[in-house]
């Protein structure tokens, strides 16, 4: 049974993309640590991060490099921070979260972010990688 992230790369379901290639698509979270909390996934489903071959895991920090400028540029974090975890969805993916300092990075602060809050973040993000 494909991941919830893998049905999201296939369209089946709804997401706010912001950003994707051949191997690689970035959306934002639903429920953000903070607004601009985006995750980045290989296409090919992969269950766990390290589990991508050495080219493969190179190529998805190049990827979402840009896009890590861009979410900095938008919401004007001091940093972006970068997590892998793993547990919630068995698809290898990369939280980039924009934070001001290490206690922001913490999901306790994770709260659901409306449809339109999201619509918009995603613009205003796909707009800064464009430029």
């Amino acid at each position: 049974m494909p991941s919830i992230f893998t049905r999201i790369v296939n369209g089946e379901l709804s997401s706010h993309r912001v950003a994707e290639d051949d191997e690689f698509f970035a959306f934002l979270d639903i429920q953000p640590v903070r607004p601009g909390h985006t995750l980045v996934i290989p296409k090919r489903e992969i269950d766990h991060f390290f589990d991508m071959d050495a080219e493969l895991l190179s190529r998805v920090l190049v990827f979402a490099k840009p896009i890590s400028s861009a979410i900095q540029a938008v919401t004007g974090a001091e940093r972006i921070g970068a997590i892998v975890a793993g547990f919630d969805v068995p698809h290898a993916h990369l939280h980039l979260i924009p934070v001001d300092n290490m206690a922001e990075l913490d999901f306790k602060h994770a709260s659901p972010a409306s449809h339109t809050e999201l619509a918009d973040m995603a613009e205003k993000i796909r707009r800064v990688i464009a430029s």
